[in-house]
């Protein structure tokens, strides 16, 4: 029998271990996996909310309120959600917005089957449930970093990016069936992935926050204020700021502008919907092939890319305007964009104080909330006034000016140095 020379069995057992892939890590694939679920049961009732408003009353001034509400409280909520989501447990925080979404639909699908479902009660229920989910996801974001290793912060965004265009494939057509077979099925769907949404964040064994001071917290107000006072003087968030607002609102604007165009040219409504469906399959295989990209490419680099070729093909897309053709450079540009959402958000977990993640999460999802928010009044506008091409040219200028930033800002240059000076000073990641 032949033997290892001495001491080379202690040296292979004090060698150290691959770190495990993300896909083997419990901890985040449970908070993934129950938000898979709570997302597809709110694209379907995304669907199933204004058909219902709609049947009984025929009104669709009336069904679009209800989308307008929600949009709204989402706005409205943004700040106070980083400010719970920093002064609060977090998964306390997550539990108890998930029960609230649940009793809520679940009284919602309750009433549709009693016949009772009135407006104002649809109207409390969507309120209610955009707050919560507003809380939630502001509070899930801050508590990423806290479940993965910095590494693999990126693959995680990337992870979550595909989730949401997964979902948007899936969901409006399952709830439309759900709602055909029975009206109340989609909010009673809805209620139960919130079941399994809050079973899921319960099992999380992990913290998902830093330890924080005894000391007393500010008022919510100053609070408030010191997140947003980390936020415009960091010069990379600054950056991102500027950055995330008017791609948001380039892509919202954009893709409602082509519809608007096509049904004005005479397009078929099924081709409408399938251009629709192309953008968001086009995010989906771009969310899954952002980890491959960000690998070959350096973050300040891949982002100057992603800008400059999203305007150009945004641009093509506007000659195209009128024509379904014009869905194939839009659908390209969708599919660079979660490769960029995944580089600077997880830029952003990085350099952000745990105690700080909420607000500055909420600050910059509020910036470009608000913007995707203000694009299909402004395309409506200029379709209005203007030719689609004209229109729809000024969609791809924003993005040129975000790309001017990630090209000159000094934000964008130095991304490359501040995850190791943040792994100095807030410490190691609790795994």
């Amino acid at each position: 029998m032949s033997r290892a020379p001495l001491g080379e069995g202690a040296a292979d057992a004090a060698a150290p271990r691959p770190a495990p892939g993300l896909w083997r890590n419990r901890d985040f694939n449970l908070l993934w996996t129950g938000q898979c679920l709570s997302d597809l049961g709110g694209a379907m009732v995304e669907l199933a909310l204004p058909l219902l408003v709609l049947q009984q009353t025929g009104s669709p001034a009336r069904a679009g309120l209800v989308g307008t509400a929600g949009l709204v409280t989402t706005l409205v909520f943004r700040l106070p959600a980083g400010v719970l989501a920093d002064r609060l447990d977090r998964r306390r925080l997550m539990i108890a917005c998930d029960l609230l979404r649940l009793v809520g639909y679940a009284l919602l699908g309750w009433a549709v089957t009693r016949g009772t479902a009135s407006l104002p009660v649809v109207l409390a229920v969507v309120v209610t449930g955009a707050a919560a989910t507003a809380v939630f996801s502001t509070a899930e974001h801050a508590s990423v970093r806290n479940l993965v290793r910095p590494g693999q912060l990126t693959g995680a965004v990337a992870r979550n990016e595909a989730r949401t265009y997964g979902v948007a494939l899936a969901g409006p057509p399952l709830g439309g069936l759900l709602f055909g077979l029975g009206r109340a099925l989609p909010f009673l769907g809805n209620a139960l992935s919130y079941v399994l949404s809050l079973l899921a964040v319960s099992l999380i064994r992990r913290p998902l926050q830093e330890a924080r001071p005894e000391a007393a917290a500010p008022s919510a107000d100053a609070s408030a204020a010191q997140g947003l006072r980390f936020l415009l003087e960091h010069p990379f968030l600054r950056a991102l700021l500027v950055i995330a607002a008017p791609l948001n609102m380039a892509f919202t604007g954009m893709i409602f502008a082509m519809t608007l165009a096509l049904r004005r040219a005479g397009v078929s409504p099924f081709l409408v919907g399938l251009a629709g469906t192309v953008f968001a399959l086009g995010g989906l295989l771009g969310a899954l092939a952002a980890p491959a990209l960000q690998r070959r490419l350096r973050l300040p680099a891949l982002i100057r890319l992603l800008c400059w070729a999203t305007a150009a093909l945004m641009a093509v897309s506007t000659l195209l305007a009128g024509t379904v053709l014009a869905a194939v450079p839009l659908a390209a540009a969708v599919f660079l964009g979660p490769t960029a959402n995944a580089a600077l958000f997880a830029h952003q977990a990085a350099v952000t104080p745990d105690h700080l993640q909420g607000r500055v999460v909420s600050g910059v999802l509020l910036a470009a909330g608000s913007a995707a928010a203000l694009a299909p009044a402004l395309a409506g506008a200029l379709l209005a006034r203007f030719s689609p091409v004209a229109a729809m040219l000024v969609f791809p200028l924003l993005v040129t000016a975000a790309a001017v930033t990630a090209t000159f800002g000094k934000g964008i240059r130095a991304m490359s140095a501040e995850p190791a000076r943040r792994g100095c000073a807030d410490g190691p990641h609790a795994l």
